[in-house]
């Protein structure tokens, strides 16, 4: 019995060594495994980084996403295997190589860029000669490129300009003497009261003035019918010459007498702008004793840029705001457009009529012009972001499908509302690329300064080293 339990205690004892040294060898055969497997990534240097969230985003070193992520590295072997070239290709002559990513960099014999990545081969039949730039649907992909349809559409161009308020000079009486007098009398009115037509202002005593009163009056009662007509016109004349208010004429010839002194009034509805005239002061011919305004209708002054002088014309709708009143407007039409540019600012002084009937705008009053310049016809438009615009040249890119990109030079007219008119070069209905075209067109221009070179310098054993540069 000793000897049968002896027996098993050996037996348990040799498995649990058995598994003890399987497992210990196991465990460095993993362990080695993947030592090795480390040890040779360490040794092969990375392609590049790729974005780990599959966006088509790639670094040529270690780089953090937004969110802290490691960047992931692409091996050689973990590429996309490349495709095999059809024959038609491979029978094809390459005229060089171009960068893979679009830099203009170009090699007459195939080569990597700093990332590892092969240049791409450009092929006999893909460089035309017909002006237009032909991208892969990948690279189309990759930049993002947009086209947008050309159509008609009104442009609305709107001018903002400052301003101040001014009287209409139509609307403004000034009450002056024109022989010398005394003012006896002011009625109660002062600056900035409101006066109705025909109210009384002054009552004025002048020598001159009762002289014509007195020849006028002896005139039309004098019982000598020949010559009566005659000479009571011309005194009634003389009345008038001396600017006598026509109602008191009138009731001179009714009553038949002359007054001592004469009442003058109001000539218009208005405010009193100025009054000088004082009880018992002496009035000198031509001097102003009231100037009255009528302000139901003003003027905004505003000074329009010399550069925006060409879109304005006169008839059209302004908006006018006032800096003291916040949230009004007031609508109105350029009037007149002055024929003048201010050397100093280089403005251009333009007359909007506004109504005024609460008499809120007042003479010198900031405001802030807002004209709408938008013609009644629509024209053919393209979007800001589709021009290419050097100063000298101003060209759009016409999308002719299939990754094909003509850049074709345009004539531009308005701007505005994120859109230009154009005059020549389109025609409706043609697609312009509207995203990314600074590329394309860098390429363009890379490709036609390549064929300058190549028609300037027949091909020799040391020609292809124009592209040997990074």
């Amino acid at each position: 019995m000793k000897t049968l339990r002896l027996l098993t205690v050996l037996a348990l004892g040799g498995s649990l060594v058995a598994s003890f040294t399987w497992s210990s060898n196991g465990a460095r055969l993993l362990a080695g495994a993947a030592f090795s497997s480390v040890a040779s990534a360490a040794d092969r240097p990375p392609l590049y980084y790729r974005d780990p969230s599959g966006a088509p985003f790639w670094s040529a070193g270690p780089k953090q996403d937004e969110r802290g992520r490691d960047y992931l590295p692409v091996y050689e072997d973990q590429g996309i295997a490349p495709q095999p070239k059809p024959q038609a290709e491979s029978s094809r002559k390459i005229l060089y190589y171009r960068n893979p990513m679009g830099l203009p960099d170009t090699s007459p014999m195939p080569k990597k860029d700093s990332m590892g990545m092969d240049y791409v081969p450009v092929y006999e039949g893909e460089d035309t000669d017909d002006g237009t730039v032909k991208l892969s649907p990948g690279k189309i992909q990759r930049t993002g490129v947009k086209s947008e349809p050309v159509e008609r559409r009104a442009i609305r161009v709107s001018v903002k300009a400052p301003g101040t308020i001014q009287l209409d000079e139509r609307r403004v009486s000034v009450i002056a003497m024109r022989a010398e007098s005394f003012v006896q009398k002011v009625a109660d009115v002062t600056t900035g009261t409101r006066v109705k037509a025909g109210q009384p202002l002054m009552e004025i005593y002048s020598s001159a003035v009762a002289s014509a009163a007195a020849e006028y009056l002896a005139t039309i009662t004098s019982k000598v019918v020949g010559g009566v007509e005659m000479y009571g016109r011309g005194s009634r004349q003389r009345l008038v010459n001396l600017d006598v208010p026509e109602p008191v004429i009138a009731e001179m010839e009714k009553t038949r007498a002359a007054p001592v002194t004469i009442s003058w009034s109001a000539p218009r509805d208005g405010i009193v702008l100025e009054r000088n005239a004082i009880e018992g002061m002496r009035a000198n011919p031509g001097d102003v004793l009231f100037r009255i305004a009528d302000i139901s209708m003003v003027w905004a002054l505003i000074d329009v840029a010399e550069r925006d002088l060409g879109n304005i014309a006169v008839g059209q709708p302004v908006t006018v705001r006032a800096r003291s009143f916040a949230g009004r407007s007031f609508t109105g039409k350029i009037a007149v457009v002055y024929p003048q540019v201010n050397r100093d600012t280089r403005t251009v002084r333009v007359r909007i009529e506004l109504a005024n009937p609460d008499a809120m705008l007042l003479p010198d009053m900031y405001v802030d012009a807002d004209i709408d310049t938008a013609g009644a016809a629509p024209v053919l438009a393209v979007p800001d972001s589709s021009v290419l615009d050097t100063g000298a040249r101003q060209a759009v890119l016409v999308d002719k499908g299939e990754g094909r990109f003509e850049p074709r030079q345009v004539q531009l007219g308005r701007r505005g509302g994120g859109y230009i008119e154009v005059r020549q070069g389109l025609a409706e209905g043609e697609a312009v690329v509207t995203s990314a075209n600074f590329l394309i067109d860098a390429e363009s221009n890379l490709k036609a300064a390549l064929k300058g070179f190549a028609d300037a310098a027949p091909r020799a054993p040391d020609a292809g080293a124009m592209g040997e540069h990074k």
